[in-house]
């Protein structure tokens, strides 16, 4: 297990919510279901693994997807290391760095396969089916969790391949839960925010003043937009991972809003 991790608890008010983890320095991926109704803008405190709170909003809710972004207050720094993003394979081994308490036990078992998934919500996602080595009968606490793939050999390091969000019945006991478990890959849970979006990267970095400078905004950010789309290309050819490529495009973007604001318009 890495020190200090990526993974983090969720509290609303003292009570504990749920586990979730960072994509960037700025956004928690977790479960929906693990903030318990919590409703958009809604503060949350956000304990890390190596010590520390701070504080978050809800900011972006995918109800049918189960999944959920909590935004880190621009005034809150977090410096953890994060593991690159990386496709499953079929047979290979995972494990879960999150754990509800430090009695728990950590998850861990094999990629039974990626397929697409239809969630309790009506969407259909793209999804790692996982067998769990332990039989735990209720895997709920460990919902909102990252999924790292275990590498063939000591030296290699983990990656991350997705987020828990649900467990599939007994076939012998419909009551009870087996040992399957249900992820939706990394991929598919970056594409269901516009925050890893570049239009919407630089519409939040720097909005537009007025109708005329909206319209002059494509020409004025040619440049740069072409810069983030190579970053979504090398994501498809495998040269970066997809959490890597969005903290690159909102740097990207952020350096050339203040160079932007140094200038004469300032």
């Amino acid at each position: 297990m890495t020190a200090p991790e990526y993974w983090v608890d969720l509290h609303r008010a003292g009570q504990r919510l749920g586990g979730g983890f960072l994509l960037n320095r700025t956004f928690v991926l977790t479960a929906l279901h693990c903030l318990r109704g919590l409703a958009l803008e809604d503060q949350v405190d956000i304990d890390l693994s190596g010590g520390g709170r701070v504080e978050g909003r809800v900011c972006r809710q995918d109800t049918k997807a189960d999944l959920a972004l909590v935004e880190i207050s621009a005034d809150q720094q977090v410096n953890l290391p994060m593991p690159a993003a990386d496709h499953a394979r079929d047979g290979g081994r995972w494990r879960g760095p999150y754990r509800p308490t430090a009695t728990d036990v950590h998850l861990s078992g094999l990629v039974s396969g990626t397929a697409h998934h239809l969630c309790v919500g009506g969407a259909t996602i793209e999804a790692l089916q996982l067998t769990a080595d332990q039989h735990l009968g209720d895997y709920s606490g460990y919902s909102g969790g990252p999924v790292e793939g275990v590498p063939d050999d000591t030296a290699g390091k983990p990656t991350m391949l997705g987020i828990l969000i649900e467990q599939t019945p007994d076939r012998a006991d419909p009551s009870r839960a087996a040992n399957v478990l249900i992820a939706a890959t990394i991929g598919e849970a970056i594409s269901r925010f516009d925050q890893f979006d570049v239009g919407h990267l630089i519409d939040v970095v720097r909005p537009p003043r007025s109708e005329q400078r909206r319209e002059q905004a494509p020409a004025r950010f040619a440049d740069a937009e072409e810069l983030l789309l190579k970053f979504d290309d090398w994501v498809e050819r495998g040269l970066i991972d997809p959490a890597c490529a969005a903290e690159m495009k909102a740097e990207a973007v952020r350096r050339l809003i203040a160079r932007e604001m140094g200038g004469a318009d300032a």
